[in-house]
């Protein structure tokens, strides 16, 4: 007796001891179930690459500010954001924001210079028409000073006619009591006896004269006090959002326009370059126009850490920017938030819907397609009480190990719904094959014999697929690894709750029945004759009539497919993992099953188009001495040569979106902040070409002392000592990932020198390494795959049946389906992404199933017919029959997942689907004329001589099989 008879001996024999095991080893695997976690972050796909650790090295060295933050890009839409109303509108958005707790709880502190909790194109106008205030206020002061020591120098000027030359001549309009205040403020100076008494004269001649403008400069009914200089720098430097809200709405349409036009024209200094990077680039906004119909608004946030490229938002930050959408629905403008919290919501969201979508459908599919085949309630019910303690003990295994669930795997779900109730028909449909053919009185023996017939099988098909899983081990993308070990464990698991736990409730409970008189004889799909099992035989008789024409046919199909499969695109994007807006006919799904509304993807795609994504810049980073001489030489040749490439971005007046230390220094010069700066600058450039060349350390402290939110974004200090810098690269959203990862790797070679190293990152540049390693896990495993399930069936079928020849024909249709996969890829524009890239291996590891059992069938009955055509012909009709019942309901499965709502997910069903179909075909079809062909030239030979008409018929079949 072998092996297999023993142990299925021990299953069939001591069914209640097997059963106990099982539910006790089901409710240990179950507990880890619980301990699952959600993931969605895309930073999890990253390997250890030394990209990913220069992106984690700015993530941790470089800040903009002391708070680690997430900037929320809010695109307003309108006839005209650029109108009084619309700014105004766009300013209230800004102070709802801050007056709603929840949000306000995330936005980063504004003082010591931080920087603004929300930006945008309506602060830049209205702080531009404070300072316009100011200087009319400052001009109409200075003028008033002026005409007040006229008139008390020269007696022959009396002081109202010295403050109608004043008022003639200055910007503000005074009014009579205007001038009784400047003629009172005269007579005090020409009293005064005192500096002290001067003074209080030539204020009141001047800030007491426009007191009612200071007022309202500084956003006051009145003035309770003496005017502060501070309180005046404060105001132009950071206006309260009411003030500004003021200082719009006391502009004329006309001024308005002039200012709109004035700071969009990219032609006023920094202020202007920083508002036209809040416009649509390109064709969509003239520089300087006073019209729009789109701005961007930037709201900065706090994070407990630095965020990752693809990362994730917290539970905060996402609660937080779904508020921000809701306190923009009741306004005559559009506010799309789009921002790493409403991707993640959305991301999860997703992944919860379409586990509501395709869980419940799969196995209503399944269900539906056992009813059909089975015919029987009770069997219907064994097999989903199988695939929930599959499922059960995939997700403990998870827990267990600590695996979390994140997008790819919510398709191991379907694949074990599938599996499981492959290996459930097989089980079943052979126990009714061999009870039928031994009559009623043969229960218990009929499912030894039938399961020690397809146990074989079912343990080659077990190893074979979780070879193909484990292949994937080889990928650097650490959820691919987790994938193939999850799905390994589950396909074992479906092995021993199928081979072990329902077998033996089916015979305790057909037992119990039978008792009673119910007859649980049933009939194996196939195997009652009719078009079945005339479509069955298609194959067996081509292989009779011509079997190298059928491989022929097969390889030429093949070649079509190996061609097809070199052209195969390979995609990893933030757009691959956010799903599509629902299909109508889910608006009608009652809870929880009704998805809900998605328009990230939209949103993406426009701001693409139109604005420069915050999340779309990438780095070269420079580690060493980044202080040496002449490194802001090579930073000034990089700048240029990166400013050339198409893939960086531009503002609307055509300039290179790029931050340098360089551009950092300039700008900070350009705007005085500190003479001390401006002194030491100028000493460090020894050539006068406005690039400090010498003394770097000096230079970078006091950029640091001038504008230390700046300077911090693009260089890094240890100890006194500046250890790395960078270069900022805003990258266009249509740019591809292999152009900026082609593109920014020649910019940092030619960077790189002997005193500091250069490499580029970002995520872009991380999503396209996981690309193409996404490439490398397709053609590493489908090789491993092949080689590894090649020797391991050759050898088992040398061990077992004394041909590993058997082991090399089993396997040929599943490599032929790879291509027929591949190319159907290629056809239907279908590219290798997280999930489609592991089909290669999938295809081997779920194809050979079918080819494994319609060999091991085969082989068996050899053994128990004359004629090796009778042999084929019940293989096909009998195993066929099964194996088209497990294609329909794995395809199915699998075929649901078209309906989920990540476009991932959507195309890793079609084409998974496609594969069930393409490796059952290649098993029917195929195989038969390769048995044959083998058989002829390895096999026993002279029994391919004997008619399948002059073999014993049924009733002797059934007395072989009784005798086993």
């Amino acid at each position: 007796m072998s092996a297999v008879d023993r142990i299925v001996g021990v299953v069939t024999g001591h069914t209640r001891i097997a059963i106990a095991a099982m539910l006790v080893l089901t409710v240990i695997m179950g507990a880890g179930a619980g301990a699952v976690e959600q993931q969605s972050s895309l930073d999890q796909f990253q390997s250890d690459t030394a990209e990913a650790d220069a992106s984690a090295y700015i993530g941790e060295n470089f800040a903009s500010g002391p708070d680690n933050v997430t900037r929320v890009q809010v695109i307003v839409r309108g006839e005209n954001v650029l109108s009084n109303e619309s700014l105004i509108e766009t300013l209230a958005y800004q102070q709802r924001l801050r007056d709603d707790p929840q949000v306000n709880a995330t936005l980063v502190n504004e003082s010591a210079g931080q920087t603004p909790a929300t930006f945008g194109v309506a602060n830049l106008i209205a702080r531009s028409a404070i300072q316009q205030e100011f200087q009319a206020i400052n001009e109409t002061q200075n003028a008033l000073r002026a005409a007040m020591t006229t008139a008390v120098r020269d007696p022959n000027v009396t002081a109202a006619a010295a403050f109608a030359n004043a008022n003639a001549n200055t910007p503000i309009e005074l009014d009579r009591t205007d001038g009784a205040t400047f003629e009172q403020a005269v007579a005090d100076l020409r009293n005064a006896t005192s500096g002290a008494e001067q003074r209080e004269a030539y204020r009141l001649g001047t800030s007491g004269v426009l007191r009612d403008e200071f007022a309202q400069f500084l956003g006051q009914e009145r003035l309770t006090q003496p005017i502060e200089q501070s309180d005046i720098e404060a105001t132009i430097r950071s206006p309260t959002l009411e003030r500004q809200i003021g200082a719009i709405q006391s502009l004329s349409e006309a001024e308005l326009q002039t200012l709109v036009r004035t700071v969009l024209s990219g032609e006023a200094g920094q202020a202007s370059e920083q508002a036209l990077g809040f416009m649509p680039a390109g064709e969509y906004y003239e520089p300087g126009s006073t019209a729009a119909n789109a701005t961007m608004l930037l709201v900065t946030q706090r994070t407990d850490g630095p965020v990752a490229a693809g990362g994730t938002a917290g539970e905060e930050i996402t609660d937080a920017q779904l508020a921000m959408q809701d306190l923009g629905d009741d306004s005559d403008l559009e506010f799309v938030v789009f921002g790493s919290g409403i991707i993640t919501n959305e991301i999860n969201q997703s992944m919860s819907d379409s586990m509501a979508l395709v869980g419940p459908l799969a196995l209503l599919f399944v269900v539906v397609a056992l009813a059909v085949g089975y015919r029987d309630l009770l069997d219907i019910i064994l097999g989903i009480v199988g695939i929930v303690a599959v499922l059960v003990w995939t997700f403990g295994f998870m827990g267990w190990t600590n695996i979390d669930f994140n997008q790819i795997f919510i398709a191991v779900p379907v694949l074990l719904i599938g599996l499981s109730i492959d290996y459930a028909i097989h089980i079943f449909m052979r126990h009714r094959e061999e009870r039928f053919e031994m009559g009623n009185g043969n229960l218990r023996k009929a499912m030894r014999v039938g399961l020690g017939g397809v146990g074989i099988a079912l343990a080659l098909v077990t190893a074979t697929t979780v070879i193909g899983f484990l292949s994937n081990l080889v990928s650097p993308v650490p959820p691919i690894r987790d994938f193939g070990v999850v799905s390994s464990f589950g396909i074992v698991a479906a092995f021993l709750v199928f081979g072990v736990l329902t077998p033996a409730l089916k015979i305790e409970i057909d037992e119990f029945l039978e008792a009673r008189g119910i007859d649980r004889t049933k009939r194996a799909i196939g195997t009652g004759g009719g078009r079945l099992s005339q479509l069955l035989k298609i194959g067996s008789l081509g292989a009779k009539r011509s079997a190298p024409v059928v491989i022929a046919i097969a390889l030429l199909l093949s070649a079509g497919g190996v061609y097809g499969a070199t052209q195969v695109d390979t995609s990893f994007s933030q757009e691959d993992f956010l799903a599509e807006d629902p299909p109508g006919w889910t608006e009608n799904l009652p809870e929880p099953f009704a998805p809900g509304e998605y328009n990230a993807k939209a949103n993406l795609e426009y701001v693409n188009e139109r604005f420069q994504r915050q999340d779309a810049q990438a780095s070269i980073l420079l580690r060493g001495e980044v202080a040496s001489d002449g490194t802001l030489d090579v930073v000034r040749r990089s700048q240029s040569e990166i400013a050339s490439k198409d893939i960086t971005q531009r503002l609307s007046n055509g300039q290179a979106s790029i931050q340098t230390p360089l551009t950092v220094l300039n700008e900070t010069r350009a705007a005085s902040r500190s003479d001390a700066f401006n002194r030491t600058f100028d000493a460090a450039d020894t050539d006068n070409d406005g690039i400090p060349e010498e003394n770097l350390t000096a230079v970078y402290d006091a950029l640091f002392e001038a504008n230390p939110q700046e300077a911090g974004a693009v260089l890094a200090r240890e100890d006194g000592d500046y250890t790395a810098a960078r270069l900022v690269v805003d990258l266009k959203g249509t740019a591809s990932g292999a152009e900026a990862t082609e593109q920014l790797r020649s910019v940092a070679t030619n960077t790189e020198t002997e005193q500091f190293t250069a490499i580029a990152t970002g995520q872009t540049i991380l999503f396209e390494i996981v690309q193409d390693q996404l490439l490398d896990t397709v053609l590493e495993s489908l090789l491993i795959t092949l080689v590894s399930v090649f020797a391991f069936l050759m050898i088992v079928y040398r061990v077992t049946d004394g041909s590993a020849t058997l082991g090399f024909v089993t396997l040929v249709p599943v490599a032929l389906s790879v291509s027929w996969i591949l190319g159907t890829m290629y056809l239907a524009g279908i590219p290798f992404n997280v999930l489609t890239g592991m089909i290669t291996s999938l295809t081997v590891g779920l194809g050979v199933a079918y080819s494994i059992h319609i060999s091991e069938r085969y082989n068996q009955e050899l053994e128990r017919h004359d004629s090796a055509w009778a042999a084929l012909e019940r293989s096909v009709t009998g195993t066929g029959g099964a194996l088209l019942g497990s294609a329909a309901t794995t395809v199915g499965g699998f075929g649901t997942l078209s309906i989920a709502l990540l476009p991932s997910l959507q195309q890793f069903g079609i084409i998974t689907g496609l594969t069930i179909i393409y490796a059952f075909l290649a098993s029917v079809l195929v195989l038969p004329s390769l048995l044959v062909v083998w058989t002829r030239l390895v096999g026993p030979s002279e029994k391919l001589d004997v008619p399948a008409d002059a073999d014993s018929s049924d009733g002797d079949v059934g007395t072989a099989a009784s005798s086993e």
